[in-house]
């Protein structure tokens, strides 16, 4: 009788999520980019790791070409330069570091170079997201700061 009640404590432990497991997930969600406010993306999780995709920038630059017209064309790859920017995924291979309390071994995508760079994101205490793409050491990098949306 013992080991049954053992047993099911067990069990239930771990079907909760622990605090640590539960913070990996406030990524999740719609992300406005602050210095220009003209990108949203989405995050979200796919199997252990976290992704994103545009769902919104600002066409305003070029009324003739709409958003949802708009290709992939500076990627050095040519088969992918027809590409829509929308709902393309420009973040990739995000996976929790809970010790770190921050986002790591990414891979961010920029349409507007065709460049990918090695990222991490965390969150800080005022709920922004900052994102940091950089080139083989974080001190060559740049941050890049989202306010989540709904």
């Amino acid at each position: 009788m013992k080991y049954v009640a053992l047993a099911a404590i067990i069990v239930s432990m771990t079907s909760f999520k622990t605090p640590k497991q539960y913070n990996a997930d406030k990524i999740v969600g719609k992300w406005l980019a602050n210095e220009d406010k003209n990108v949203i993306v989405q995050i979200y999780k796919s199997g252990n790791e976290y992704k994103a995709k545009i769902v919104w920038f600002d066409d305003s630059d070029d009324k003739a070409r709409p958003m949802a017209t708009r290709c992939d064309s500076k990627n050095p790859d040519k088969s992918l330069r027809n590409r829509k920017l929308l709902g393309l995924e420009v973040l990739t291979g995000l996976t929790y570091n809970a010790d770190e309390e921050e986002w790591q071994g990414g891979h961010i995508y920029d349409p507007s170079s065709g460049k990918e760079y090695a990222a991490k994101a965390w969150l800080t205490t005022e709920g922004m997201l900052k994102v940091r793409g950089y080139w083989h050491f974080e001190i060559f990098g740049q941050n890049m700061c989202f306010t989540k949306t709904n």
